[in-house]
């Protein structure tokens, strides 16, 4: 397996204006990984920075893992959704100009007015057609476990299977199955055969005073981001499990935690992560 670096890991930094997409590839470096998660979010003119980008982690002797795009196809109008789908092949064309074939994608975000069926078919829609160009270009989707319509390895599974398309697979967070209620290690087991990118997430119960993101669990439990190692996910667990599986990937570290992250939150979770990997 190989380590990377999500940018979301820094947002904290990006959104306090400490780093940027270049800055980013720079400290990702100088951490010792071997590649970087890019995300859609944190671009602002695509066309003018790939060239910059790619040259950078070059020069850096880095590999671009993957690039994420934050797709949403629970979307009320036809048109709105075939912008998703629109946007989603313009990632997979932006994943190859970077020299990557994985793309991280979402399935969409709960709506109250909208149905489990409903969410379901237009879901299946726009992964079937989005994976179906993705295979055209020699890339394969990472579908994440995340939110209401795809959040537990079941839900998971069945949009895989139903979608039936081998450039539709898995991109195991280890982070977000504690919310929806579920055992990452037994979710670990129920889709390692699909893996093709992991999420290094690790998520501990919430305090009163939270500065940053809290959620429930279907208890009601507040949880909040943690150092890798640190919170409630079982991480060796998970790990057994896909080295079982023969998973040889790439371990993204994606920390989310209330932690400075340059000088806190990321050298921690890396250092864990290490450990993992042995």
């Amino acid at each position: 397996m190989k380590l990377s670096l999500s940018m979301y890991s820094c947002v904290l930094a990006v959104r306090a204006g400490q780093l940027d997409l270049m800055g980013f590839v720079d400290y990702a470096a100088a951490q010792g990984v071997e590649g970087v998660e890019l995300l859609d979010i944190f671009w602002t003119d695509a066309e003018r920075e790939i060239p910059q980008v790619k040259q950078r982690i070059a020069n850096a002797g880095l590999e671009v893992a993957v690039f994420s795009i934050s797709n949403n196809f629970i979307r009320q109008e036809a048109s709105a959704r075939a912008g998703e789908l629109a946007d989603l092949k313009r990632g997979v064309d932006i994943a190859v100009e970077l020299g990557t074939d994985l793309v991280r994608v979402f399935s969409g975000d709960a709506r109250e007015s909208v149905t489990q069926d409903q969410g379901n078919a237009w879901i299946l829609e726009g992964l079937s057609a989005g994976a179906a160009y993705a295979e055209s270009r020699g890339v394969t989707l990472a579908l994440e476990n995340h939110g209401r319509f795809a959040g537990r390895s079941d839900q998971v599974r069945d949009i895989i299977e139903q979608v039936g398309s081998p450039a539709l697979r898995v991109n195991f967070d280890t982070g977000n199955f504690l919310p929806v209620g579920q055992d990452p290690v037994a979710a670990a087991r129920e889709l390692a055969e699909w893996v093709v990118l992991v999420h290094l997430k690790d998520i501990r119960h919430a305090g009163d005073k939270e500065p940053s993101h809290v959620f429930p669990d279907p208890s009601g439990q507040l949880l909040t981001g943690s150092v890798i190692g640190a919170g409630l996910v079982d991480l060796p667990g998970v790990m057994a499990v896909l080295r079982e599986a023969g998973y040889d990937g790439w371990l993204s570290l994606e920390f989310e935690g209330a932690e400075e992250p340059l000088t806190a939150g990321v050298p921690r979770s890396l250092a864990t992560a290490r450990k993992l990997l042995g």
